[in-house]
């Protein structure tokens, strides 16, 4: 019998409704794993590649043909918007199916989880946040809910793997197992995964489960792709302001911000667009330029911003246009939308300088060429130049030569970042031991030590570093012993479990909300006077009044471009295959078709200027008297590691800037003794416990004040530090 045969009457007649020509290769495949077998499946393929239908069509023949006696499917999602749109597409789908879909989060009907609670059946749509509180608050109500769910689908699994909230995920799916008795199958979706079996692992964390992960020919793309630069040159004056002519801004042009925002006018022009930038304060910047310029052509404001903080109902409204087939609005935005909300079909994505990284390509690639289209993306870069610079490596564009790389290692190699491990994340091995115990109440210390070292994601954290844990949380009355011996709660404790975001495991600034009378707008996170100037929402706001005890700033909307003050949004690091691919593209003459003139004389000057001063065959270069530059061409764990490793032999070195690809080093002797003294490091039994880092280093997290500083130091060494990698990447290297 074929797939299509096997799946239930509702399905079938919605697959010919809609005109589907036939089931993708991915659909037949998770439909055989599902219908075949007891294993969870992973389910990797590229946007719009049909995962959201291969999951769900079996699934949901399963409760067709075999009805759950509780909820049957959980959908997990990392936003709340993505479940808002997958909670319209499933209402499509289900309606002949007599299977309710019920939203669960923060903004969703109180009357809906009511009814669910007392009547549980269906598929529900959660965030972790969510699911936790419902455990850790509603235990009856959970055993009920859950007491025959057969699959959970987590949809962006690459999103979970990279952040703490998929620890927190984990950990909360393995309580409700031991709390309900049941292992209900899950189904990971996800658009970007380098290492499948690194998933496989983490998607069967706890379950006991095999893990089916079916490749399917997904068949060759093709896609339209270029790369513009524009130049502004530092230190000198417009010529046309100065009412002078100069050859040296007549190839490049001066005013490149001004050349650059006119180019993505005339090129978003009657285009559905949506425009990746790298933060929210370019975002802004961006849509309130083009705003100005679209009015200075009389063009319609087709203008739009989206991310964290501008407000819901904005966002919401936002990405309903672009689902529209006959608006062509321009939407600039952050990460919000690289995950897999439904926008329709666009006609191309911009991307305003280099993406993080490779996933983060792909995942913003994957936004267009939906239905058939070929995907277009379009890569513009704005030039600072010094003229005249001595620095010998300042005329490198790293971020423009780090692009090419991200573009070829993905589309040639078809390789991404795999995902590293969090194996000492403290934070959550804090967080959960109080979630656990407002839960149960009272435990001794043996049982508390028994649930949470027993869930998998905390399988490397030691006996020992727990009762240092614990120890520590008693001594600052995070935790409090009873006359019996057992553990509660303690008297601080209680502050932080009873705050209104204990269960959002990442730090949340304190936000303040702007509000133009009545109207939401969003959040900014610092105050602006009264009578200064903002951007929000791709528009300009002028303060009129602040209410501080609220935390609310009240605005009026005002003409002209402003600029917003965001703190920094995004951290990144470079794996050693991106490092490499770097230095292979400035040591080959490859040609790239998508480059500009422009961009083809730029790299060409990157190439000469890399291979005259020596860095890319010497593992030393000078830079100066006394100054050196070290590259090993290693990621940045890797790299950062050595710089420790040379502090610690007292040579003056850093990282010139996070994503930096060599380190910049003061030292007394020549090159060669330099390079003496990092292979005497390599050749070394370095133990990384002895390397002298800061007395309080740098882990971004939640909770993290709750943790012994021997914990955190023990917690970077581990998971942020590389002496083996960095060990055999440069030996083999050499």
């Amino acid at each position: 019998m074929d797939v299509f045969s096997r799946l239930a009457p509702f399905i079938q007649d919605f697959i010919y409704q809609n005109k589907w020509e036939e089931l993708r290769g991915i659909q037949v495949a998770a439909c055989e794993v599902i219908f075949d077998s007891d294993d969870n499946l992973l389910l990797s393929s590229g946007t719009a590649s049909g995962k959201t239908e291969a999951a769900f069509l079996p699934v949901l023949t399963e409760l067709y043909n075999n009805p759950s006696k509780s909820i049957g499917v959980m959908y997990i999602s990392p936003l709340k918007a993505l479940i808002n749109d997958q909670f319209k597409r499933l209402d499509q789908l289900l309606i002949d199916s007599g299977i309710p879909v019920t939203k669960w989060h923060g903004d969703a009907s109180v009357t809906a989880k009511n009814k669910l609670m007392k009547n549980p059946k269906g598929i529900i749509q959660i965030t972790p946040e969510s699911l936790e509180s419902l455990i850790t608050n509603k235990r009856g109500a959970c055993l009920r809910m859950f007491s025959d769910l057969r699959f959970i689908i987590i949809d962006e699994v690459h999103y979970f793997m990279r952040d703490v909230r998929g620890i927190q995920l984990l950990c909360v799916l393995e309580r409700l197992k031991k709390l309900t008795g049941v292992n209900p199958r899950r189904i990971g979706l996800s658009a970007t995964l380098g290492d499948i079996e690194l998933a496989r692992n983490w998607l069967n964390t706890g379950t006991g489960r095999g893990c089916a992960a079916p490749i399917t020919d997904e068949g060759k793309r093709r896609i339209g792709l270029h790369i513009e630069r524009f130049v502004n040159y530092k230190g000198r004056k417009d010529p046309d302001e100065a009412g002078i002519q100069d050859d040296a801004f007549s190839t490049e042009g001066y005013s490149g911000n001004r050349e650059h925002f006119e180019y993505l006018f005339k090129h978003t022009l009657d285009k559905k667009t949506i425009i990746f930038t790298n933060s929210r304060e370019e975002t802004e910047y961006v849509i309130a330029n083009l705003k100005e310029i679209a009015a200075s052509h009389k063009a319609p404001d087709v203008y739009r911003v989206h991310h964290g903080n501008v407000s819901a109902l904005i966002r919401e409204y936002t990405e309903d246009e672009m689902k529209s087939d006959d608006s062509k609005i321009v939407t600039g935005a952050t990460v919000t939308l690289e995950l897999g909300i439904d926008i329709g079909s666009l006609d191309q994505v911009v991307q305003i300088g280099t993406p993080y990284n490779v996933s983060s390509f792909a995942q913003r690639l994957g936004r267009c060429g939906r239905r058939g289209q070929v995907p277009r993306i379009l890569f513009t870069f704005v030039e600072d130049i010094e003229v005249n610079s001595a620095d010998t490596l300042g005329p490198i564009n790293w971020d423009f030569i780090r692009t090419i790389a991200i573009i070829e290692l993905y589309l040639k190699e078809h390789w991404i970042e795999p995902i590293p491990p969090q194996n000492h994340a403290y934070n959550l091995l804090y967080h959960q031991t109080m979630s656990h115990l407002k839960s149960n109440g009272e435990m001794s210390p043996a049982a508390l030590a028994q649930d949470i070292l027993s869930m998998g994601c905390f399988k490397y954290i030691t006996q020992d570093d727990y009762k240092k844990l614990l120890t520590h949380l008693l001594q600052i009355e995070q935790l409090q012993k009873t006359e019996m011996g057992g553990l509660i709660i303690g008297r601080e404790g209680e502050k932080v479990v009873n705050s209104h975001n204990f269960l959002t495991v990442f730090i949340v600034p304190e936000y303040y909300l702007v509000k133009d009378e009545n109207r939401t707008i969003g959040t900014v996170d610092k105050v602006y006077p009264v009578g200064i100037r903002f951007a929000l929402a791709g528009m300009t706001w002028e303060t009129v009044d602040v209410n501080e005890k609220s935390k609310v700033i009240f605005v009026k909307r005002v003409p002209g471009i402003s600029l917003v003050d965001w703190d920094v949004d995004f951290t990144n690091e470079l794996h050693t295959v991106l490092v490499r691919k770097i230095r292979s593209i400035l040591m080959t003459d490859e040609d790239y078709p998508y480059l500009s003139e422009r961009c083809k004389q730029r790299l060409a000057e990157i190439r000469y200027i890399a291979r005259n001063s020596g860095i890319l065959n010497n593992l030393v270069t000078p830079l100066s008297d006394k100054k050196y530059a070290v590259f090993p061409w290693v990621g940045t764990r890797q790299l950062t590691t050595l710089n420790y490793a040379l502090r610690q032999r007292r040579v003056k070195s850093k990282l010139p800037w996070p994503t930096c690809v060599y380190l910049e080093v003061i030292f007394e002797g020549s090159g060669q003794e330099l390079e003496n003294t990092i292979s005497d490091i390599l050749y070394s039994d370095l133990d990384p416990y002895s390397l002298p880092l800061p007395e309080k280093v740098q882990i971004e997290g939640k909770f993290n004040e709750f943790i012994p500083l021997e914990l955190l130091r023990k917690q970077y060494i581990e998971d942020y530090l590389d002496f083996e990698g960095l060990r055999d990447d440069m030996l083999n290297f050499i």
